[in-house]
Formats: C-alpha cells, sequence, structure tokens
C-alpha cells in the first residue's frame, strides 16, 4: 500500500476461527483526522476487525498498515501511535481513577507532574473529577466505561480505536463523549470506531461502513446510505380524522405509493424532494383542508438497516454488547 492521506488502510481482511469466518475479505480506508464509523448485527465481524487493526489479533490473509506501519511486521510502531478503548474496562479495580490515569501517563514514559496534569484533564473532561480518588472497584459501570475512555487517550494518539464506546452510558453521559471526540478529531485525530447506536454514528461519523457475514455491504456518508435506503416522503398530519381520506386522493395525484395512519391522523407519500412538498402543500391549501403539519422525511440510518440486512437495527440489542459473535469464536478457538 503506498503512501497516501490515509491513517488506516485494509486490503483483503480475512479472519476465519475454525469453520466460522468472521472477516471474508474486507478492504477500508480511513483519511486522517476523519470519523469512521463500523456499524453491523451481532457477530458481523466489527470487534475482529478493530483487533486486527489494533495488533491484538493477526489476520489469515490480506494485510494493514495504520499510522504507516504494517499490522503484522511493524506492532510495537502502531501501538505507539494508537489508543483503543474496547468492551471490556481495562482500569485496575484496586487504583482510584486519578492513580490509573497516572500510571498510564508513567508508562507512557512522560514525567510524573505531566502525568498528573494529563489525569486532571482527563478526569474533568469526562465527569469523573468528584470520584477521582475513589478506587474503581467502587465506580458504577459507567463511571468505569468513562473511566476506561479516558484511559485510552491519556498518550493523545494520533488514531483511537473505540469499540461500542458509549455502551451502558446514560444519555448525558453519551453527548459529552461525543463532545470530547469531535474536539479530539478537530484536533487532528483519527476515529474508528463501532457502535450500535445509529445517531452515534449519524453525529459522528464522515463516513459510515456496514457489516454483515464478514463483509461489506455498505458504506458512504450518512446521506448517501439513506439515500440509497429509498426516496423521501411528504408527511401530512391532518387536524381531523375525517379528511384522511381527501388528503390520500390529493397526495396520489402526485406519489404512486401513499400510505395512511388513521391513528396518527397522519398520510404519508414518496416523494422526489421539496418540490412534491410544495406542490402537496398548495394543493391542500386550495382545498381548504384544516392540517396540524407538514413536512419532508428522509429514510434514517434505521431505513438504511432494514434495507440492507432485513431487520431494524433496535433487534441488534438482544443483551449483547453488539459483537459477541466475534467473541464466541475466538473463544471457541483458544479452548481446541
Amino acid at each position: 500500500m503506498s503512501p497516501n492521506n490515509n491513517a488506516v488502510e485494509a486490503r483483503g481482511l480475512v479472519k476465519r476461527y475454525g469453520e466460522t469466518t468472521a472477516l471474508a475479505g474486507i478492504d477500508l480506508e480511513v483519511p486522517t483526522g476523519t470519523v469512521t464509523a463500523v456499524l453491523g448485527p451481532n457477530g458481523a465481524g466489527k470487534t475482529t476487525a478493530v483487533r486486527i487493526l489494533a495488533t491484538l489479533t493477526d489476520p489469515d490473509d490480506g494485510q494493514a498498515t495504520v499510522a504507516g506501519f504494517d499490522v503484522r511486521t511493524q506492532g510495537v510502531e502502531v501501538r505507539r501511535r494508537i489508543g483503543l478503548a474496547a468492551q471490556d474496562a481495562t482500569v485496575d479495580p484496586l487504583l482510584t481513577g486519578r492513580e490509573n490515569l497516572v500510571m498510564l501517563g508513567e508508562l507512557h514514559q512522560y514525567s510524573r507532574a505531566h502525568s498528573r496534569e494529563r489525569a486532571e484533564e482527563l478526569l474533568h473532561a469526562f465527569s469523573l473529577a468528584d470520584a477521582s480518588d475513589k478506587r474503581t472497584s467502587a465506580y458504577s459501570g459507567g463511571m468505569r466505561r468513562r473511566l476506561d475512555l479516558a484511559v485510552s487517550l491519556v498518550a493523545t494518539p494520533p488514531v483511537l480505536f473505540l469499540d461500542e464506546p458509549t455502551t451502558g452510558l446514560d444519555p448525558r453521559s453519551r453527548t459529552e463523549l461525543w463532545e470530547v471526540l469531535r474536539g479530539l478529531v478537530a484536533d487532528g485525530t483519527t476515529l474508528v470506531l463501532t457502535t450500535q447506536y445509529l445517531e452515534e454514528a449519524d453525529q459522528l461519523a464522515n463516513e459510515i461502513i456496514v457489516i454483515d457475514k464478514g463483509r461489506i455491504i455498505a458504506q458512504g456518508t450518512a446521506n448517501q446510505l439513506k439515500d440509497g435506503a429509498g426516496r423521501a416522503s411528504v408527511v401530512v398530519h391532518v387536524t381531523h380524522a375525517s379528511d384522511l381520506a381527501a388528503v390520500e386522493e390529493v397526495a396520489r395525484r402526485g406519489s404512486e405509493e401513499v400510505h395512511v395512519d388513521v391513528h396518527a391522523r397522519r398520510v404519508s407519500a414518496k416523494a422526489r424532494g421539496l418540490s412534491d412538498m410544495l406542490a402537496i402543500g398548495s394543493a391542500l391549501e386550495a382545498t381548504g383542508i384544516a392540517i396540524d403539519d407538514i413536512g419532508l422525511s428522509r429514510p434514517t440510518l434505521d431505513d438504511v438497516f432494514l434495507h440492507l440486512t432485513g431487520h431494524r437495527a433496535e433487534e441488534l440489542d438482544d443483551g449483547t454488547d453488539g459483537t459477541d459473535g466475534d467473541r464466541r469464536d475466538e473463544e471457541e478457538v483458544a479452548t481446541r
């Protein structure tokens, strides 16, 4: 792979565990200073891909570079340039939050003073300052997750891998983490994250990759993927349910696909865009039909999942972390 502006590159990555193929030859390019989100059903291969790129697992075939270094032959150089927050917490439960961060700073050969300063920055950034002197064994699950993410940032790595970074966080903590990540990317950090939260990918990612059964089945920006899932819809909420039939008749003049939801007093019609919405709105105004609202609704990332995989994204949340299939494969091989 020739030098370019990509912080992460992979070509033809394959990983097998016995008769199970976790990765079936994926290609990946992540430009420096961008965010790439990897989505997919349980066991799709997301965690396996991250483990290979972080030099924790060797591929059976293919090649990959991170920050310009080969993950197979230059693992030490790769590890010096990455941060990794895996799904399992890696902090020492016998140490306090501050002690964990200072220790990691010193392991990175920072001075004691710099390690303490960096620890304070991260404790405040992740809203852990009030609990900084408590042993992490007393932390809640969400607090341990935030500390684990802070640990991955001690060395301000140029490339950061986050595996399900906000699983277990409450909405406020998740939003706070997003702000921290946006700040890192603004300063030049390259971010690769796996997530089961479609909103997270929508909020953060420059590019989204959808993996299923070890293969990339779609990739692009959030808007590109949404456009591929189908056309937008004009959605009309009528004031009186008795007007639904009349609104449906108006909508069918410009659309072959119209749906009526009597309970919600809503009519939706597939549309080409804003021009169709304006045309339907003008026609309704001419009839004098009272409406509460009219708008243009684009497909969501949930629609993308349904379109690509045949099920909605919420079906991914089955009580696991979203990638247990990858881990079970590895555990089975380890016990053979």
